[in-house]
This record gives structure tokens, sequence and C-alpha cells, in this order.
């Protein structure tokens, strides 16, 4: 033994890479897409090739890793990080074996300080078809070059992509995931888009006018859409609602700055879409104002008088009482909750049906007189029904003569081209003039039972009941005076500014001689009435709420110059 033998216990270890000599190994695959995942042909070829590329160069495969698709263009892919967490905890791995060195990574730098770290640790990474020799500074300097390749060509194909993406959404088409709403009814990798609304969108489209007309919040349009059948969580409302792509706009990070014409169909139109905007970005001036408050029915409903400003609300905390504000900077407009809520129930006591015995009178009236006056137009709707039918029996004719060779391909293609114009424009009449006489007489029944309830419903109903109620009578809302005290009204639902008159006309006079009066009355008007208004008393009711449906009611009395009803 040399006398410097036993001094080598004192010698200091070698600096840089110690490369591990076990000759185990660990085998990753991937695919950047879930097609050619699907295929497993570019899988099985990597796992083939690094196989016997670990048999040559004698290293034991202990695992596999990736065998999925999972894009390189960043480093926190899944398999991937389960992978450097098995090899960084097995201390006798000493390499990673991949296809190529895209398989490993194509981040550049990124992926070119990984295999550094693992390279501290003892562990390589080899390609089987790029074989350099890494555990040297030559080797080492052409896999980071591999590295830097792969990332100039992910960037490059990336801005053909985005290039190509700019140009689509500059021509009107959008790009990405189907929207919410629509379907694409023309799909597949190159074809041209071709967006329709679907039924979430109709149930969207729904939720659009609710915000528009009645200004409802998210959560009580997420509860009439689930009624309906639609399903859409507050947030998503919140989003769908501000995203312009509903009104026909296309608007993207890919083209900043930028707003372009869609070719989709819109489902709310450009101005009502700013009109939604404008109203949930109105904000007081130093008043926090309560969302969705039991307390506050009337707000948003009711406006100034002076200046025509929403009231908003809020709640004066060492008082404990809830107060309505004219939100205009120095109005001074505020009034107690509770006074304003009894007013208004002192208000709509004035459309109630007080005297049960009058309900079927009343119903009667209406009818018969809605009858009279639409004589003509319900004939006309008879003779419609029989055209249609008879084009329908034409066009079998048609068809036979076609089957049983009497006409040729071309006789038969403009003469059914014609009598499907003739039908589609008799049916387009229907549903234009359209109405259900059942519809109507159960719309009736349901107002007139509730009706004499009015005001009691809105004092016990909650937050969307009490709304609900007020919409339909008021349509367009109620100004409040401040300077005196009193509610004035603008327009009336037809149905109940009838009760009022009707009633007091049928308490003082015979109800055959009234009715024969009204009938014959040249100043009787038909005023068209939403069915979904009066069934929206009853939520169970079967009535009828589809937008084309519509009852006509008579406009009695005749307008006469505006009278503002006063309410101390």
């Amino acid at each position: 033994m040399s006398e410097l033998e036993q001094f080598k216990v004192f010698a200091k270890k070698a600096k840089g890479v110690q490369l591990k000599t076990s000759g185990k190994a660990v085998i990753y695959t991937r695919v950047s897409t879930k097609e050619q995942a699907d295929n497993n042909a570019s899988l099985s070829t990597q796992k083939k090739y690094c196989e016997e590329f670990a048999k040559r160069k004698d290293f034991e495969i202990i695992e596999y890793f990736g065998g999925t698709y999972e894009s390189a263009k960043s480093d926190e892919r899944k398999e991937f990080q389960k992978m450097l967490s098995y090899v960084k905890k097995n201390k006798s791995i000493s390499c990673i074996i991949v296809y190529s060195y895209d398989r490993f990574s194509r981040t550049g730098a990124n992926g070119a300080h990984i295999s550094d770290q693992l390279k501290k640790q003892g562990i390589i990474t080899l390609s089987a078809t790029q074989e350099i020799d890494a555990t040297t500074n030559s080797g080492s300097f052409q896999q980071n070059l591999y590295y830097l390749f792969s990332q100039f060509d992910n960037e490059t194909r990336r801005d053909k992509s985005v290039t190509g993406m700019r140009e689509k959404l500059r021509r009107g088409y959008w790009i990405g995931s189907v929207p919410f709403g629509y379907t694409n009814i023309n799909p597949g990798k190159g074809k041209e888009q071709q967006l329709v609304i679907n039924e979430k969108g109709k149930a969207l489209k729904l939720a659009f006018k609710l915000k528009l007309e009645q200004n409802l919040t998210f959560a009580e349009i997420e509860l009439i859409l689930e009624a309906k059948g639609c399903k859409i969580p507050q947030k998503r409302l919140s989003d769908y609602i501000r995203n312009p792509f509903y009104c026909g706009l296309l608007v993207s990070s890919h083209i900043p700055s930028e707003v372009v014409k869609g070719k989709h169909p819109v489902i709310i139109g450009k101005s009502d879409f700013l009109k939604i905007n404008n109203l949930q970005k109105t904000s007081g001036y130093g008043v926090k104002i309560n969302k969705d408050n039991e307390n506050l029915p009337l707000k948003q409903f009711v406006r100034s008088a002076n200046c025509k400003t929403p009231y908003t609300g809020y709640l004066a905390k060492k008082k404990g009482l809830y107060y309505y504000k004219n939100n205009r900077k120095g109005a001074k407009e505020n009034r107690s909750a509770k006074k304003m809520h009894e007013m208004f129930q002192k208000l709509l006591c004035q459309y109630q049906l007080t005297n049960n015995k009058l309900k079927p009178v009343i119903k009667d009236v209406m009818l018969n007189v809605f009858k009279k006056q639409q004589e003509d137009t319900l004939q006309e709707i008879d003779v419609n029904i029989k055209v249609i039918k008879d084009i329908e029996r034409k066009l079998e004719r048609l068809e036979e003569r076609f089957v049983f060779e009497e006409i040729s391909r071309d006789q038969y293609d403009k003469f059914k081209s014609k009598l499907a114009d003739e039908k589609k424009e008799k049916q387009l009449f229907s549903e234009k003039v359209g109405f259900d006489l059942s519809n109507l007489e159960k719309a009736l029944y349901i107002a007139l039972n509730k009706a004499p309830k009015l005001s009691l419903m809105w004092g016990n109903g909650n937050l969307l009941e009490k709304r609900k109620i007020q919409k339909m009578v008021f349509p367009d809302g109620i100004e409040y005076d401040r300077k005196n005290d009193e509610y004035r009204t603008f327009r009336v639902n037809q149905f109940f500014s009838y009760i009022p008159t009707i009633v007091k006309d049928l308490e003082h006079k015979k109800t055959g001689k009234f009715q024969d009066k009204l009938k014959n009355s040249g100043s009787v008007r038909m005023e068209r009435l939403e069915l979904s208004h009066l069934a929206a008393l009853d939520p169970k009711s079967s009535v009828s709420t589809n937008s084309t449906t519509s009852a006509y009611l008579m406009n009695y009395p005749p307008k006469r110059e505006r009278k503002d009803i006063k309410v101390y």
C-alpha cells in the first residue's frame, strides 16, 4: 500500500456532473393533440424507438410516463411533472429517454434549465433519434440548441396560427369554442362557420329581455330561467349580459382595440345591449345600494317626477330603517320605504275587483266585445287555415304525380316551390294576426280570480313576486312627486284599467243593456296584450306564454287626456 493511500479519505470530490452508472432509465412519450393520441400511431412509434435505443445502450427500463397528449408549449404538463418527481425521488435512475428533444420540451431556455438541473442530480436526458453525448460540454451545447430550435418552431407555428385567427375574426367569424347559446351547424376543420341560436340561446334572449324591461337582478333571472328548464348560474349570466358577442360584435385579445361586426345571428340589438349595460353602471353618490334587497322592491321601478331619475335604496344603519333616494346629485329626494310601500298598496287597491259577483259578467263583456270587434279577423283566419290545408293537399297530389312519372322533375320542382311559397306566406299571416280564444279565456280567468287580492299579494309576496305584480299592472313604472308626496302613473295594463270604470257602470246599469251598448259602441278599440302578463299571476297556469301568442282586449273607456292618480 502506498504511503499516501491512507490519506485518500481527505481527498476532494470532483466538481460538476456525477453521472450514475446504474443503467436504469425511464421512457417519456407524448403527442400534442387528442386526435394524435386517439390514432396512437405516433405514441407507439415513439415507444418502440425508445425501447430499441435503451436495448442498444444497455439501459434497464423501470417505468413509462406520458403515453397521452400534452402540449409542450408549457412545462407544467401533468405527466411530465409526474415523471420529473419520480426520477428525483428514485436515486437509481440514471437517464430519461425520449424519442426526440422536442418531445421533452419546446420551451427553449426553460427546457435547457430543467435538463441542467437533472444533470446536477446525475440524470441525463437522451434522445433515441438525436444521439449526442450529453455528458460533454459540446453535447450539452447541442442539446440546448435542439431545445431552442423547438421553441423557435413553436413560435413560428403560433405566429402563423394567430395570423389566421386574426383574419378569421376580421371577416366576422368567431374562433375557439362555440359561445353559449349557439350551435355550429357546419362544423369541421376548414369549413365556413355557421352559427344558429339554440334553445339555451332562446333562454338567454329572455334573460336579456328581463334585464332590459324589468331590470331584474341576476338572482331573479336565474330563478325564472330555471323554472323554464334552463339553469344558468348568476355569475355566468353576468358575463353573458356584458358580452358584446350577443349583440353581433366580436372582440378578442388577438385583435386588441378592435370591434368587428360578426356574421352570426344576434340575441339582442346593439341599442338595447348598451341600455342594459348603462343601467348596470349606474351608481350613487356616497350611498351604498343594497342589491336584491327584499325591503326595497320599488327600487328602479319608481322614478322622480322632477328629473325622471330612477330611485335607488339604502339602509340607515343607525335607525335600522330603509329609505328610497333620488340618486341625482343635489336632488334631496329621500323618502321612507315604509311610507312609499303603504302608498303603493293604496294605489293597487284602485285596480282591485271588490265585487266577486261581477267577475263572470266582466269576463263575458270582455270576450263578447273582443269577438264582435274581431269578427272579420276571425273569419279571415278561418279562411286562411282552409287555404293552407288546400295547399297541403295539392303538395301531396303533386308528389304522387311525380312518383308515378306523370310530370317531369322540372315541373315538380317549379310547382312545389310555388306552392311552398304560398303556404309560407299564409302561415306568416296566421302567426302575425293569430290568437287563441281558449288562452284568452284562461288568462282572464286567472286575472279575475287574482284581481281582488292585488294589494294583499304584493304586501305578502317575496321580492320576485312583488316585482312581477308591479310590472304587470304598471308596465312603464310610476313616478313619485316628492313635493306633493304622491304617485303618478304613466300607463296601466289594459286589463286592470278597465276594472274601475266597468265596475262603476255595471253597478248602475242593467247587464244586458250595458253589453249591447259596448258591442255597438264605435268608440271601443282593441289593444294587444301579452298573455304572459296575466298568466304571471299564477305560475302553475297552463296558459301559453309564447311571445307570438297574444290576446286582444278592449280599450274601455276610450283614452282621454291623462289624469295623474294621486295617492296620499
